[in-house]
């Protein structure tokens, strides 16, 4: 599979974009009946395309010379429920880290929000690589294309590992945004539902079809 290399590929991006540190995050790419999913305690840096596990819908090895990341149940319980959804991307960046400690949702602060369906949610936190914490992403992400994990980090999620990959950034940028208007001590404007209602429908035929 050709998404073995190209997960490898965006792991070490990870790393440069600052979207992980160390061993950090995950990343899962969906062809079919298989998925492409990293695997356990690999640094980014020397990961290559055979390290990454190919996996059954239901978790079993296909094709894994290592065991897989200890988030696998999140990713296989997001293919379950979202036959939409071709790949995964699990970070633990800055920004969304600190504010799935604060708020329940991200804050309208700007229109980019609407990049993800709608403010993204925050599931509650709950012990990682867990059932419990796989459901949660599952409900956090209804009808949205991101959402945070409480206390953990951030799920974006898209056809493509490159749509995915893309949203990870967008959703970490607009987490520091809303850190930076919430320590400002100050009463935010916030974009009311009717404008945030038009910028997701602008957003969704943005750029080139």
């Amino acid at each position: 599979m050709t998404e073995r290399g190209a997960i490898a590929e965006v792991c070490q991006r990870m790393v440069a974009d600052r979207l992980v540190v160390g061993t950090a995050g995950n990343v899962s790419s969906r062809d079919g009946e298989i998925v492409a999913v990293t695997p356990t305690g690999v640094p980014y840096a020397s990961l290559c395309p055979e390290d990454v596990g190919l996996h059954a819908l239901d978790g079993t090895p296909v094709d894994a010379r290592l065991k897989p990341t200890s988030e696998l149940p999140l990713h296989l319980a997001i293919y379950a429920a979202r036959p939409d959804v071709g790949a995964v991307v699990h970070t633990h960046s800055t920004a969304a880290t600190a504010l799935s400690c604060l708020v329940t949702q991200i804050p309208a602060v700007h229109y980019y929000v609407g990049l993800f369906g709608g403010s993204p949610r925050v599931a509650p936190y709950v012990e990682y690589g867990t059932d419990a914490l796989a459901a949660g992403a599952v409900n956090a992400l209804e009808d949205r294309t991101a959402c945070l994990l409480g206390n953990h980090g951030a799920v974006a999620v898209g056809k493509s590992l490159s749509e995915a990959y893309e949203r990870a950034l967008y959703l970490e940028w607009v987490c520091e945004v809303a850190l930076r208007v919430l320590s400002s001590g100050m009463i935010p404007r916030l974009l009311d539902g009717v404008e945030m209602d038009d910028a997701t429908a602008r957003l969704a035929t943005y750029g080139q079809r």
